[in-house]
């Protein structure tokens, strides 16, 4: 063995060790965050405190400079540690409304409503359970007529015929839904029960681990104060609250959600009948179009009645993805009249209305590259 090739040898053991090292002392930091979700579920503090996450990550990125360690570097690290620590904090919440009777989730055993029910019970309220068996044998009816409170989570096409079944619920009880549409389900709420009511939509798919920095949109129906409880509780779980109107909410989801999905499906529906090789195409991908078709294959991945109801559910949606398609038209147009300079001119005026939101979209999405890249996101 040469001198070089002994020494790189040596290097490379130290390197071993200061990795074990780094285990160890995650370890050790893991216990200490364990401890720290034990104190928060006893005073009831939020799992997550933004101000405390901002400053330490500040305070380190300072001592990384003047080390000459990339800041960049040790946040990443310290942001990776934190999202982890946040889910070694929450075995329990506190309960904020002790009081509270049976809470009732109806479909339940669903991705979303099972998210829910998890969440109540690390809070120590009392859950119950109400699927479709329990509507046949007449147990759906008892359980419901001394309700707490009725959280509605199964399908877009059956939460109003859901919601309509529910004049048995007592008159103070809170009557909830967290669909992805919120003025039918609301009006349908409002119209079958007159006692408190609210729409909800958790801005997070199931496989969420919970609500740690998830947004919950908060749409008052009736007798807020009734349901203020619960709000604070979502807080307690983590999550951020975005109050907003039910119609506001539906404009915006139009954009999100409809165009969205629908612009993937019609992709979809184009490469299937292309049919190039996928493999080939995540070859010849740069880690951005790896994501892109990862989000592709990602709604294809799902249940199509549960985009189909997203997308049907308002005829509103139809007029919205009709003007899409004519605008799709005409720079389809452009580029066979072979009109450069038209399309350019066209691209920078979309570019002015995005602004500085596309100057942050174009710093924010390095880091999501630069991990796809690290992790070969979807490449053998």
């Amino acid at each position: 063995m040469t001198d070089l090739s002994k020494r790189l040898a040596e290097v490379r053991n130290g390197i071993d060790e200061l990795d074990s090292q780094l285990v160890e002392l995650l370890a050790k930091r893991s216990a200490l965050t364990t401890e720290v979700g034990q104190i928060k579920a006893q005073t009831g503090m939020p799992i997550y405190v933004p101000e405390r996450e901002q400053q330490l990550i500040a305070s380190r990125r300072e001592q990384a400079e003047a080390q000459g360690v990339s800041p960049a570097l040790v946040e990443d690290l310290l942001r990776r540690m934190m999202r982890d620590s946040y889910y070694t904090q929450n075995a329990r919440y506190r309960c904020v409304n002790p009081q509270a009777g049976n809470i009732v989730v109806i479909g339940g055993r669903g991705s979303l409503g099972s998210a829910f029910v998890r969440l109540f019970e690390k809070s120590s309220y009392n859950t119950v359970v109400v699927e479709q068996e329990d509507w046949e044998s007449g147990q759906a009816h008892q359980v419901l007529s001394t309700a707490y409170m009725v959280i509605v989570a199964v399908p877009i096409n059956l939460t109003e015929q859901v919601i309509a079944q529910l004049s048995m619920l007592p008159n103070d009880c809170i009557l909830a839904d967290i669909t992805s549409v919120k003025e039918k389900p609301l009006n349908a709420m409002l119209a079958v029960h007159s006692g408190p009511v609210v729409g909800l939509h958790p801005m997070f798919g199931p496989d969420a681990p919970g609500m740690i920095k998830q947004v919950v949109v908060v749409c008052d129906g009736r007798n807020r104060d009734a349901y203020a409880w619960l709000i604070d509780q979502m807080i307690t779980w983590g999550a951020t609250i975005h109050p907003s109107s039910a119609k506001e909410h539906d404009e915006a989801m139009a954009f999100i959600q409809v165009m969205r999905h629908f612009n993937t499906f019609v992709y979809g529906e184009h490469l299937r009948g292309e049919n190039p090789d996928l493999e080939t195409l995540t070859q010849f991908s740069s880690p951005i179009y790896r994501l892109e078709l990862a989000m592709v294959g990602r709604l294809f991945a799902q249940a199509p009645s549960l985009y189909a109801d997203i997308i049907f559910n308002n005829e509103a949606n139809f007029a919205l993805l009709r003007r899409f398609h004519e605008r799709f038209g005409h720079a389809l147009s452009l580029l066979e009249s072979g009109d450069r300079e038209a399309f350019a001119e066209q691209f920078a005026r979309v570019g002015e209305w995005f602004g500085d939101y596309a100057k942050r979209c174009l710093t924010d999405s390095k880091q999501l590259l630069l991990k796809a890249d690290d992790g070969h996101l979807l490449r053998k």
